[in-house]
């Protein structure tokens, strides 16, 4: 059984997309469709950069999309593969509802530069932070999280693999779990390089934003159940898709839940589809025997 999974923020770099779209019609098609939905040349930003640019939040998420898509169109066409199960990380969540055909391509890519508007707009520069903590159980982390918070809000935003966290929210509250964090023995305890604090109820402004643009979206039958990250399980009901989505903005991603999740319902091949190898790397730690391919290029596609 195979699942298709894709990636999140933090897996773009200036060139990703540019060989698939050089060597594959339907790649380019998919670009062409981009930059007409946005009204702006996504694709050059994707080939060439700056990466400065491409980092900002309303790039970023379309920018990964695309690719995703693009790659996913691709690996469609040569292989033939169709997977069993859908599931991507935040952002991804959105490139696995395209690839389970309820969300227009169009639709998605339009969505998302609102959601990171929407995300970056929600706290103030500044105001925010997440951090990486390495080497400390789940439960360990929610007590760190609850003796830092002193009336501010942090939270784990992030679940991506044993002993592997993310938690976000106001700065300072952050920089005081860090320091706990290292007190309790954690291996690593790092800010991250972000704008905002994602995944955490600081959030909650950008997810009632988001509600209202996808209002307006007609939502197609699923063909292809998606794992959310909301709830870790997979969701075959077209109805459902939009509460999922908003709740996701400010609700913590169980992506290690997710995978364990696929691997019980009988997984044993996953397909990271777009820029980067972030969630192979993940999988790899989660789902031990797996077998674990990705497709971004030319390179990928022949090896897979």
């Amino acid at each position: 059984m195979i699942a298709f999974v894709f990636p999140g923020q933090g897996s773009q770099f200036a060139g990703m997309g540019k060989d698939l779209a050089e060597n594959f019609s339907v790649a380019r098609e998919v670009f062409e469709e981009a930059n007409e939905a946005l009204g702006f040349d996504l694709a050059s930003l994707c080939f060439n950069g700056p990466d400065e640019d491409l980092r900002l939040t309303t790039n970023t998420q379309p920018a990964i999309l695309t690719v995703s898509i693009a790659a996913l169109r691709v690996l469609q066409q040569e292989t033939g593969l169709q997977p069993a199960y859908a599931a991507g990380h935040s952002l991804g969540e959105f490139s696995a509802l395209v690839c389970a055909g309820t969300l227009a391509f169009a639709d998605a890519v339009r969505t998302v530069r609102k959601r990171g508007a929407f995300m970056q707009e929600a706290v103030p520069v500044g105001v925010g932070s997440m951090a990486a903590m390495m080497g400390l159980e789940d439960g360990a982390i929610d007590g760190i999280c609850a003796e830092a918070a002193q009336g501010e809000v942090v939270s784990p935003a992030n679940f991506n693999s044993p002993g592997q966290v993310v938690i976000a929210g106001h700065a300072s509250a952050v920089d005081r779990a860090i320091e706990l964090a290292k007190a309790a023995g954690a291996k690593r305890a790092l800010p991250l390089p972000v704008s905002a604090p994602f995944h955490c109820s600081l959030m909650k402004p950008a997810g009632d934003r988001l509600a209202e643009v996808l209002a307006a979206i007609n939502f197609a039958p699923m063909q292809v159940p998606v794992v959310s990250n909301v709830e870790a399980l997979p969701n075959a009901d077209m109805a459902r898709v939009m509460g999922l989505l908003v709740q996701q903005v400010s609700a913590p991603v169980r992506w290690d839940e997710s995978v364990i999740k696929m691997s019980e319902l009988g997984v044993e091949r996953f397909i990271e589809i777009g820029p980067g190898k972030v969630l192979s790397g993940l999988i790899k730690r989660i789902a031990k025997g797996a077998v674990i391919q990705n497709v971004e290029d030319v390179a990928s596609l022949k090896k897979l």
